[in-house]
């Protein structure tokens, strides 16, 4: 059997091989490049399933037509697994292409928790390890936001920073695992995205009663620039560390939420002003930051995804894209919009989930989703510039 130092000497080795052959699989695997995630609840897949908050989506009814709940909050999918979905070619990850030949299931098994196949999975979860992690990872969470504070009425939640910290670990076994050259080819050629900065504002700067200080005390202007700014900073470093196709999502028109419409019912049927102003201020400033690192950080390719654009497009149109409601939530509890009480078990569902541009008080449904997600994989300069995701990944 031989001593134990040898055992564990040829454990080592056999990983290291399996990584090695994984690997192999994803360089022949035919347009299938590596998707990882950074952002908010928009895009959260499960990470918040393993910290203490009360920001949570693993319960039902959220993925009632995803099969599960999984962390998502929405319906079925997020924009990510949508987009992740289109860049899949061989399935998951073309290692089923080595099945025969070597023994995964130790890495990559169809079904695991949360590790469902052609997903990217979440950070956190006890099965995003080994080969998995090269097919991309899912640093979103509930709640976070660019700025550390933000979203502390949840209590955990992890903000950008510490999503940042994360890649940092996954970039290191990566590097471990198959070598530093080939590690940041699989960098360079993988898609990066973040969602992330409607927190900053519905959990921060407009949370009701609590933030009235600091508005008297903080300008619009002075909260934004401070967003800005750190912002700039931290995607510099996801560029640092290797990244170079990265979509940075602006903020949607979170004065159309559910939830806004609920708290300022002064808006009456229409959406809320002040928010879409805080929200169009800072997009404005933050395409400008994406031309800046685009001309500064040699080889970038940021991509500016015109969100609020699209979405609001949806919700002014709503009856030409196939919805009969476009400001309520279709998980509710209470409130005229259904926007006071967060989706739970005790919750009514409408029946027809593609008929509604809201899955909850705060969040998107599928059908919605699934429009955000094709105008960025196919849409105009309107919906996302310089180019399309379609076209980066093609570069």
């Amino acid at each position: 059997m031989g001593s134990p130092s040898y055992r564990r000497c040829r454990l080592k080795v056999m990983f290291q091989t399996l990584i090695v052959f994984a690997w192999l699989g994803f360089c022949f695997a035919k347009s299938t490049p590596a998707n990882f995630v950074f952002g908010d609840s928009l895009v959260e897949v499960g990470n918040n399933n393993y910290i203490v908050s009360l920001s949570k989506a693993d319960y039902i009814p959220n993925g009632i037509d995803f099969g599960k709940p999984t962390g998502r909050y929405t319906n079925d999918r997020t924009i990510v697994d949508i987009i992740g979905k289109h860049l899949v070619v061989h399935g998951l990850f073309n290692l089923r292409a080595y099945s025969h030949q070597f023994t995964f299931s130790a890495f990559v098994s169809p079904g695991q928790e949360l590790g469902i196949e052609g997903f990217t999975p979440p950070y956190l979860a006890p099965t995003t390890t080994g080969a998995v992690v090269l097919q991309g990872v899912n640093y979103a969470s509930g709640g976070g936001g660019i700025l550390n504070h933000t979203g502390k009425i949840f209590g955990g939640r992890i903000n950008l920073d510490a999503q940042m910290d994360n890649f940092a670990n996954t970039r290191q076994n990566i590097i471990s695992a198959i070598g530093a050259p080939a590690a940041m080819k699989l960098f360079e050629t993988a898609l990066f995205s973040v969602t992330i900065g409607s927190n900053d504002f519905i959990n921060n700067y407009l949370v009701p009663v609590v933030s009235t200080v600091e508005q008297k005390l903080v300008s619009p202007e002075v909260f934004v620039a401070a967003l800005i700014s750190r912002f700039r900073i931290q995607l510099t470093r996801l560029y640092t560390m290797g990244a170079r196709r990265i979509v940075v999502a602006n903020v949607g028109p979170i004065g159309c939420i559910p939830y806004q419409r609920d708290i300022n019912p002064s808006a009456r049927d229409g959406c809320v002003a002040f928010p879409n102003e805080l929200a169009k201020l800072y997009n404005s400033q933050l395409r400008g930051l994406v031309m800046e690192l685009n001309s500064n950080l040699k080889g970038s390719k940021f991509l500016y995804a015109d969100v609020y654009r699209i979405v609001e497009g949806i919700i002014q149109n709503y009856m030409s894209y196939g919805f009969y409601n476009a400001d309520s939530a279709c998980c509710f509890a209470a409130g005229r919009f259904g926007g006071l009480i967060p989706c739970g078990p005790s919750s009514k569902v409408c029946t027809d989930r593609s008929k509604f541009v809201f899955w909850d008080a705060y969040h998107p449904a599928d059908a919605t989703n699934t429009i955000v997600a094709k105008r960025l994989m196919d849409g105009g300069s309107g919906d996302i510039s310089p180019m399309n995701i379609r076209h980066l990944m093609s570069a």
